[in-house]
Protein backbone atom coordinates (compact mmCIF):
# COMPACT_ATOMS: atom_id res chain seq x y z
CA UNK A 1 0.00 0.00 0.00
CA UNK A 2 1.19 3.21 -0.98
CA UNK A 3 1.68 5.59 1.48
CA UNK A 4 0.50 9.43 1.61
CA UNK A 5 2.26 10.62 4.30
CA UNK A 6 0.18 11.72 7.46
CA UNK A 7 -3.39 13.16 7.90
CA UNK A 8 -2.48 16.60 8.93
CA UNK A 9 -1.23 18.50 5.61
CA UNK A 10 -4.95 16.81 3.96
CA UNK A 11 -6.91 17.71 7.10
CA UNK A 12 -5.82 21.33 6.70
CA UNK A 13 -6.67 21.41 3.15
CA UNK A 14 -9.82 20.10 3.96
CA UNK A 15 -10.46 22.84 6.09
CA UNK A 16 -9.27 25.03 4.46
CA UNK A 17 -10.62 24.37 0.74
CA UNK A 18 -13.55 21.79 1.69
CA UNK A 19 -11.82 19.06 -0.37
CA UNK A 20 -8.48 17.04 -1.15
CA UNK A 21 -7.47 14.83 -3.53
CA UNK A 22 -5.38 12.40 -1.91
CA UNK A 23 -3.14 10.05 -4.63
CA UNK A 24 -2.10 6.98 -5.06
CA UNK A 25 -4.23 5.30 -1.85
CA UNK A 26 -5.10 1.80 -2.62
CA UNK A 27 -3.65 -0.07 -4.90
CA UNK A 28 -4.33 -1.10 -8.54
CA UNK A 29 -5.20 -4.63 -7.26
CA UNK A 30 -7.87 -3.58 -5.06
CA UNK A 31 -9.26 -1.46 -8.20
CA UNK A 32 -8.82 -4.48 -10.29
CA UNK A 33 -11.07 -6.51 -7.52
CA UNK A 34 -13.87 -3.74 -7.06
CA UNK A 35 -14.04 -3.71 -10.57
CA UNK A 36 -15.01 -8.04 -10.80
CA UNK A 37 -16.83 -7.67 -7.98
CA UNK A 38 -19.51 -5.15 -8.79
CA UNK A 39 -19.28 -4.95 -12.33
CA UNK A 40 -22.26 -7.66 -13.07
CA UNK A 41 -24.19 -6.32 -10.15
CA UNK A 42 -24.53 -2.69 -12.07
CA UNK A 43 -25.05 -4.08 -15.29
CA UNK A 44 -28.27 -5.80 -13.77
CA UNK A 45 -29.47 -2.18 -12.53
CA UNK A 46 -31.68 -0.16 -14.16
CA UNK A 47 -30.94 3.61 -15.16
CA UNK A 48 -32.04 5.97 -11.66
CA UNK A 49 -35.18 8.32 -11.87
CA UNK A 50 -34.95 11.69 -10.98
CA UNK A 51 -33.41 15.26 -12.01
CA UNK A 52 -30.63 14.75 -9.23
CA UNK A 53 -30.11 11.15 -9.01
CA UNK A 54 -29.91 11.18 -13.21
CA UNK A 55 -31.87 9.66 -15.81
CA UNK A 56 -28.09 8.49 -17.74
CA UNK A 57 -26.64 7.34 -14.13
CA UNK A 58 -26.81 3.82 -12.31
CA UNK A 59 -26.60 3.42 -8.13
CA UNK A 60 -25.45 -0.10 -6.33
CA UNK A 61 -25.36 0.66 -2.85
CA UNK A 62 -25.13 -1.81 0.01
CA UNK A 63 -21.02 -2.27 -1.27
CA UNK A 64 -20.11 -4.04 1.97
CA UNK A 65 -21.56 -6.94 1.36
CA UNK A 66 -21.06 -7.70 -2.08
CA UNK A 67 -17.10 -7.52 -2.22
CA UNK A 68 -14.26 -7.78 0.44
CA UNK A 69 -12.34 -5.19 -1.46
CA UNK A 70 -14.51 -2.62 -0.66
CA UNK A 71 -14.10 -3.23 3.07
CA UNK A 72 -10.69 -1.87 2.40
CA UNK A 73 -12.04 1.14 1.56
CA UNK A 74 -14.10 1.83 4.40
CA UNK A 75 -11.83 1.07 6.77
CA UNK A 76 -8.60 2.67 5.14
CA UNK A 77 -6.69 3.84 8.27
CA UNK A 78 -5.80 7.79 6.93
CA UNK A 79 -9.92 8.04 5.84
CA UNK A 80 -10.74 7.06 8.86
CA UNK A 81 -8.45 9.21 10.71
CA UNK A 82 -9.64 12.04 8.60
CA UNK A 83 -13.01 11.17 9.33
CA UNK A 84 -12.93 10.68 12.95
CA UNK A 85 -10.67 14.08 13.15
CA UNK A 86 -13.56 16.02 11.55
CA UNK A 87 -16.26 14.74 13.00
CA UNK A 88 -15.77 12.96 16.39
CA UNK A 89 -15.84 16.48 17.95
CA UNK A 90 -20.03 16.24 17.62
CA UNK A 91 -20.18 12.92 18.44
CA UNK A 92 -19.33 9.83 20.51
CA UNK A 93 -18.66 7.67 17.51
CA UNK A 94 -18.65 8.03 13.92
CA UNK A 95 -21.26 6.30 11.70
CA UNK A 96 -20.75 4.57 7.90
CA UNK A 97 -23.32 7.25 5.99
CA UNK A 98 -23.65 5.32 2.73
CA UNK A 99 -21.32 2.81 0.38
CA UNK A 100 -22.60 3.29 -3.06
CA UNK A 101 -21.24 2.53 -6.87
CA UNK A 102 -21.87 5.39 -9.21
CA UNK A 103 -21.89 4.57 -12.93
CA UNK A 104 -22.14 7.46 -15.23
CA UNK A 105 -23.05 7.26 -18.44
CA UNK A 106 -22.43 8.84 -21.93
CA UNK A 107 -25.23 11.63 -22.45
CA UNK A 108 -25.40 12.32 -19.06
CA UNK A 109 -25.83 15.72 -18.26
CA UNK A 110 -24.51 17.49 -14.85
CA UNK A 111 -25.55 17.19 -11.80
CA UNK A 112 -27.13 19.97 -9.65
CA UNK A 113 -24.52 21.82 -7.38
CA UNK A 114 -25.37 20.36 -3.82
CA UNK A 115 -24.16 20.27 -0.29
CA UNK A 116 -24.68 16.70 0.73
CA UNK A 117 -25.53 17.75 4.35
CA UNK A 118 -28.75 19.19 3.38
CA UNK A 119 -30.49 15.98 4.27
CA UNK A 120 -30.45 17.14 7.42
CA UNK A 121 -32.44 20.33 7.60
CA UNK A 122 -31.09 21.81 10.54
CA UNK A 123 -28.57 24.44 11.83
CA UNK A 124 -25.52 23.42 11.30
CA UNK A 125 -23.78 25.94 13.75
CA UNK A 126 -20.39 25.52 12.42
CA UNK A 127 -20.17 21.59 12.84
CA UNK A 128 -19.58 19.39 10.14
CA UNK A 129 -21.79 16.52 9.49
CA UNK A 130 -20.57 14.54 6.95
CA UNK A 131 -17.25 13.81 5.12
CA UNK A 132 -17.64 11.80 1.70
CA UNK A 133 -14.47 10.33 -0.23
CA UNK A 134 -15.02 9.22 -4.01
CA UNK A 135 -13.22 6.41 -5.35
CA UNK A 136 -12.61 6.87 -8.81
CA UNK A 137 -12.78 3.10 -10.72
CA UNK A 138 -11.91 4.91 -14.15
CA UNK A 139 -9.69 8.00 -14.35
CA UNK A 140 -11.72 10.96 -13.51
CA UNK A 141 -11.63 13.55 -16.79
CA UNK A 142 -13.71 16.59 -17.61
CA UNK A 143 -14.68 14.72 -20.55
CA UNK A 144 -16.44 11.90 -18.31
CA UNK A 145 -17.82 13.93 -15.96
CA UNK A 146 -15.28 13.64 -13.27
CA UNK A 147 -17.13 15.08 -10.25
CA UNK A 148 -17.30 19.43 -10.17
CA UNK A 149 -16.14 20.96 -6.30
CA UNK A 150 -16.69 24.24 -5.82
CA UNK A 151 -13.80 25.37 -3.41
CA UNK A 152 -14.31 27.59 -0.28
CA UNK A 153 -18.31 26.88 -0.52
CA UNK A 154 -18.32 25.06 3.00
CA UNK A 155 -17.84 28.62 4.40
CA UNK A 156 -20.13 30.33 2.18
CA UNK A 157 -24.09 31.54 2.35
CA UNK A 158 -25.06 30.46 -1.17
CA UNK A 159 -28.94 31.23 -2.24
CA UNK A 160 -27.87 31.46 -5.91
CA UNK A 161 -25.98 29.58 -8.50
CA UNK A 162 -24.98 32.73 -9.74
CA UNK A 163 -22.88 33.01 -6.17
CA UNK A 164 -20.68 30.00 -6.58
CA UNK A 165 -17.34 30.48 -8.27
CA UNK A 166 -15.48 28.27 -10.62
CA UNK A 167 -15.44 24.64 -9.84
CA UNK A 168 -12.69 22.64 -9.66
CA UNK A 169 -12.64 19.41 -11.79
CA UNK A 170 -11.35 16.49 -9.55
CA UNK A 171 -9.31 14.77 -12.50
CA UNK A 172 -7.59 11.62 -11.19
CA UNK A 173 -6.70 8.31 -11.48
CA UNK A 174 -7.76 5.25 -9.91
CA UNK A 175 -6.64 4.59 -6.31
CA UNK A 176 -7.03 8.24 -5.68
CA UNK A 177 -9.18 9.50 -2.63
CA UNK A 178 -11.34 12.33 -3.29
CA UNK A 179 -12.47 13.95 0.07
CA UNK A 180 -14.81 16.53 0.36
CA UNK A 181 -16.76 17.73 3.25
CA UNK A 182 -20.42 17.57 3.65
CA UNK A 183 -21.04 21.08 3.63
CA UNK A 184 -18.91 21.90 0.18
CA UNK A 185 -20.64 22.24 -2.93
CA UNK A 186 -19.91 20.07 -5.74
CA UNK A 187 -22.22 17.65 -8.48
CA UNK A 188 -20.83 15.33 -11.20
CA UNK A 189 -19.97 16.63 -14.32
CA UNK A 190 -21.50 15.74 -18.05
CA UNK A 191 -20.58 12.82 -19.52
CA UNK A 192 -19.39 14.01 -22.78
CA UNK A 193 -17.14 10.34 -23.47
CA UNK A 194 -18.03 7.54 -25.36
CA UNK A 195 -17.28 5.31 -22.12
CA UNK A 196 -19.09 5.14 -18.05
CA UNK A 197 -17.46 6.81 -15.54
CA UNK A 198 -17.17 4.94 -12.71
CA UNK A 199 -17.01 5.70 -9.06
CA UNK A 200 -17.54 4.50 -5.36
CA UNK A 201 -18.63 6.69 -2.49
CA UNK A 202 -17.92 6.27 0.86
CA UNK A 203 -19.63 8.38 3.20
CA UNK A 204 -19.09 8.96 7.21
CA UNK A 205 -21.15 11.04 9.27
CA UNK A 206 -21.90 11.68 13.00
CA UNK A 207 -23.17 8.68 14.65
CA UNK A 208 -26.39 10.24 16.28
CA UNK A 209 -27.66 11.33 12.34
CA UNK A 210 -30.17 8.94 10.79
CA UNK A 211 -27.59 7.99 7.41
CA UNK A 212 -28.74 8.18 3.64
CA UNK A 213 -28.21 4.32 3.46
CA UNK A 214 -30.63 2.26 6.34
CA UNK A 215 -27.64 0.36 7.62
CA UNK A 216 -29.67 -2.43 9.11
CA UNK A 217 -31.97 -3.13 5.68
CA UNK A 218 -28.11 -2.52 4.09
CA UNK A 219 -26.42 -4.99 6.87
CA UNK A 220 -28.76 -7.63 8.83
CA UNK A 221 -27.73 -9.11 11.75
CA UNK A 222 -26.73 -12.37 9.39
CA UNK A 223 -24.67 -10.00 7.17
CA UNK A 224 -22.82 -7.94 9.70
CA UNK A 225 -21.84 -10.86 11.67
CA UNK A 226 -19.00 -11.48 9.28
CA UNK A 227 -17.99 -7.91 9.26
CA UNK A 228 -14.92 -7.21 10.97
CA UNK A 229 -15.50 -5.59 14.06
CA UNK A 230 -15.11 -2.05 13.12
CA UNK A 231 -17.01 -2.24 10.01
CA UNK A 232 -19.83 -3.89 12.28
CA UNK A 233 -19.67 -0.58 14.62
CA UNK A 234 -19.17 1.78 11.65
CA UNK A 235 -22.63 -0.24 10.44
CA UNK A 236 -24.54 0.61 13.79
CA UNK A 237 -23.90 -2.31 15.79
CA UNK A 238 -22.78 -0.21 18.84
CA UNK A 239 -24.48 2.23 21.12
CA UNK A 240 -23.74 6.13 20.45
CA UNK A 241 -23.98 7.41 24.86
CA UNK A 242 -26.21 8.50 26.23
CA UNK A 243 -27.76 5.56 24.47
CA UNK A 244 -28.80 6.00 21.99
CA UNK A 245 -29.42 2.97 18.85
CA UNK A 246 -29.65 0.22 21.76
CA UNK A 247 -31.38 -3.00 21.65
CA UNK A 248 -33.27 -3.97 24.56
CA UNK A 249 -31.51 -1.50 26.38
CA UNK A 250 -28.09 -3.16 25.53
CA UNK A 251 -25.47 -2.43 23.33
CA UNK A 252 -26.89 -3.98 19.52
CA UNK A 253 -23.12 -5.65 19.08
CA UNK A 254 -23.98 -8.03 21.78
CA UNK A 255 -26.52 -9.27 18.82
CA UNK A 256 -23.56 -10.20 16.35
CA UNK A 257 -22.45 -12.18 19.04
CA UNK A 258 -25.44 -14.66 19.91
CA UNK A 259 -26.89 -13.29 22.92
CA UNK A 260 -30.51 -12.63 23.76
CA UNK A 261 -30.57 -8.92 25.21
CA UNK A 262 -34.17 -10.03 26.42
CA UNK A 263 -32.35 -12.07 28.93
CA UNK A 264 -30.58 -9.00 30.36
CA UNK A 265 -31.28 -5.92 31.90
CA UNK A 266 -31.26 -2.68 30.58
CA UNK A 267 -27.49 -1.17 31.12
CA UNK A 268 -26.20 2.29 31.50
CA UNK A 269 -24.32 3.54 28.55
CA UNK A 270 -23.19 7.33 29.94
CA UNK A 271 -20.61 9.44 28.72
CA UNK A 272 -17.94 9.54 31.17
CA UNK A 273 -19.12 12.78 32.64
CA UNK A 274 -22.68 11.86 32.45
CA UNK A 275 -21.79 8.57 34.48
CA UNK A 276 -20.13 10.98 37.35
CA UNK A 277 -22.96 13.31 37.39
CA UNK A 278 -25.54 10.37 37.79
CA UNK A 279 -23.73 8.34 40.24
CA UNK A 280 -23.30 11.72 42.30
CA UNK A 281 -26.96 12.34 42.21
CA UNK A 282 -27.93 8.99 42.68
CA UNK A 283 -25.47 8.31 45.60
CA UNK A 284 -27.03 11.58 47.42
CA UNK A 285 -30.49 10.32 47.21
CA UNK A 286 -29.48 7.10 48.85
CA UNK A 287 -27.55 8.77 51.77
CA UNK A 288 -30.89 10.72 52.15
CA UNK A 289 -33.17 7.74 51.57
Amino acid sequence: LMNPGRPVPWLRQLKDEGYCVIPDLVPSGTIMQLKGDLQHRIDERPFCEGDFYGHRTKRLGSLPRRSAAVIELVLQPLILALAREVLGRACDCIQLNVAQLIEIHPGEVAQFPHRDDDMWPVEKQGKEFLLNVIWPLDRFSEENGATRIYPGSHRQTVTSLQDLGTPVIAECDPGAAICFLGSTIHGAGANRSQTVRRGIVIGYSLGWLKPHENPWLAYPPAVARNFPSELAELAGYIQHRPNLGNHEGCCPSLVLEGEDTSDRGATDALRPEQREAVAAFAAEQRAGS
